[in-house]
């Protein structure tokens, strides 16, 4: 049932979107992965914490744990680096380099050894005049950094925007962008210019040409209430960023904070089920060495992440935000004759008992008059058959979500 047979209006929709969008070939579903900022910051005492610096042995040692422990299998193929990689300054060329202290052999070592592991390493770049932890800005420098960057073997680029004017990230990052395809290696591009300039007040039109994904809003925070104002932001501007997303473009809510110190179990569900609705990319920020059972499980369902990576690639919409603190998203998943749904209710309530919310499928403007079958993500329950005016009645936990799929049956 969940097997996708992509029509003729399918291959055409995802034609027109790679006809507008960056043609790398990339990010045709959201990239999937690792990132060190939230859970790593910047890290660089080595000799008093060499465990949780920043470092090659900290990329070597989450490596290992996404080519061993079955995340790779499930899609998270990427490493990344984040900010203080660097040393304070570059080399008498120009040249961007390691700091020699925590990156004894350099980039590309570590890039060779990510490769081998059947993985992809990112790294991150500022386009101003120095990254935000004070390292050595590119705004100068994009032709010699994106050329620096291709030698190493660098797969992915993230390139934040701090200490650069916004009215020069229109013509910076789609410089980078050209800089990159120049090199003839193909580089996943993630952009921070719309988080710089207020999520909404710049062109997706423009950025989907330019770049594969990018950072709207705030970055992550390790509390439930980061999440939540993130959701709200993207529920209050969503007729402006559903449509900017696509096959080769997403909008990027920020990390995954599953498996961290402040969510719940419930929160947990909640967090990884709304990126999975928002067609956002996937990257965990964590300690895959010491992850707890429960957020492993979270993260490695391969139901929440099948509706994920769906092929369609269109990003979910909230539909219902009602008095009693229930919110209720849907997106709009593969296509065989009709389309399939992935339906999140979402409890925003701690009141401390369960809620039951009842609504009908046609509430949400389902429109199959013959009916769907609906079954539960997380728990694998099946409702069984609902037609558009029978009565659908979820049980969601405080601050929690229920995850359905419902696809057409008769």
């Amino acid at each position: 049932m969940w097997k996708a047979v992509v029509t003729a209006a399918v291959a055409f929709a995802l034609l027109l979107c790679q006809s507008s969008s960056l043609d790398n070939g990339l990010a045709r579903t959201p990239p999937m992965g690792w990132l060190a900022w939230e859970r790593f910051r910047c890290n660089v005492d080595c000799v008093d914490d060499p465990y949780n610096c920043i470092s090659e042995r900290l990329f070597m040692q989450m490596a290992d744990r996404l080519a061993e422990d079955g995340w790779k299998e499930l899609g998270y193929n990427y490493i990344n680096i984040d900010d203080c990689w660097m040393s304070m300054d570059r080399d008498e060329q120009g040249n961007l380099y390691a700091n020699k202290t925590r990156f004894p052999n350099g980039i590309k070592k570590l890039a060779d050894y990510v490769h081998s592991k059947g993985l992809k390493l990112g790294i991150y770049l500022d386009f101003g005049t120095h990254t935000c932890g004070g390292y050595p800005g590119s705004i100068k420098y994009l032709q010699k950094d994106a050329e620096t960057i291709a030698g190493w073997g660098i797969d992915m680029l993230k390139m934040d925007g701090c200490y650069a004017n916004v009215s020069d990230m229109s013509w910076g990052y789609p410089d980078m962008e050209m800089y990159m395809n120049k090199t003839g290696r193909p580089i996943l591009f993630s952009c921070s210019w719309p988080a710089y300039a207020g999520g909404i007040k710049v062109d997706y039109s423009v950025l989907g040409k330019h770049c594969n994904a990018w950072r709207n809003y705030d970055d992550i925070q390790d509390s439930w209430d980061s999440v939540t104002h993130i959701i709200d932001w993207f529920g209050d501007n969503q007729d402006v960023l559903a449509p900017a997303a696509g096959p080769g473009h997403w909008n990027d809510p920020d990390m995954l904070i599953v498996g961290d110190y402040s969510l719940s179990y419930e929160e947990s569900k909640a967090q990884m089920a709304m990126w999975a609705i928002l067609a956002a990319p996937l990257f965990m920020s964590n300690d895959l060495r010491s992850i707890s059972p429960e957020a492993r499980t979270i993260l490695m369902n391969k139901e929440v992440i099948r509706i994920s990576q769906d092929s369609l690639g269109m990003q979910g919409r909230r539909v219902i935000k009602g008095e009693d603190k229930i919110e209720v998203w849907t997106r709009e998943l593969d296509v065989t004759f009709l389309p399939s749904y992935g339906i999140a209710f979402l409890n925003r309530r701690a009141d401390g008992e369960p809620f039951n919310y009842t609504l009908t499928l046609g509430d949400l403007h389902f429109q199959y008059m013959m009916g769907y079958a609906v079954e539960d993500v997380f728990t694998g329950r099946e409702y069984g058959h609902y037609d558009l005016y029978r009565e659908l009645t979820v049980s969601i936990n405080p601050n929690g979500v229920v995850l359905l799929y419902a696809y057409p049956s008769k």
